[in-house]
């Protein structure tokens, strides 16, 4: 895949969990009953680049309703907060964020 493709790729998929997160936080906002299930969560890393691994925190902590918290020593998990956590919220990030972010920065 050319590298322009993977950027386009990865900026593709970076508006669109932005636009579904924006969406969640709104209703949980106007909805003040809805439960909200926040939690920590550790996403074992694969990349291992500075740069790749910056990207992916802050391509995280830029999409309403997650915050990267902190990269462990070893630099092998990054722990994040996600405010409406489930099953699927782990490997949502691996699948989508830094799957993407392994093409442009390997």
């Amino acid at each position: 895949m050319s590298a322009l493709l993977a950027w386009l790729r990865l900026t593709g998929l970076f508006f669109k969990e932005l636009a579904l997160s924006v969406k969640d936080v709104a209703i949980t906002v106007l909805n003040p009953s809805r439960p909200i299930r926040s939690a920590i969560v550790a996403v074992p890393l694969d990349v291992e680049s500075d740069a790749g691994i910056t990207l992916l925190a802050n391509m995280i902590t830029l999409t309403p309703g997650t915050t990267s918290l902190h990269v462990s020593e070893d630099r092998k998990t990054l722990y994040c907060h996600v405010m409406n956590v489930s099953d699927e919220s782990v490997a949502g990030i691996k699948d989508g964020f830094e799957r993407c972010v392994k093409e442009v920065l390997p």
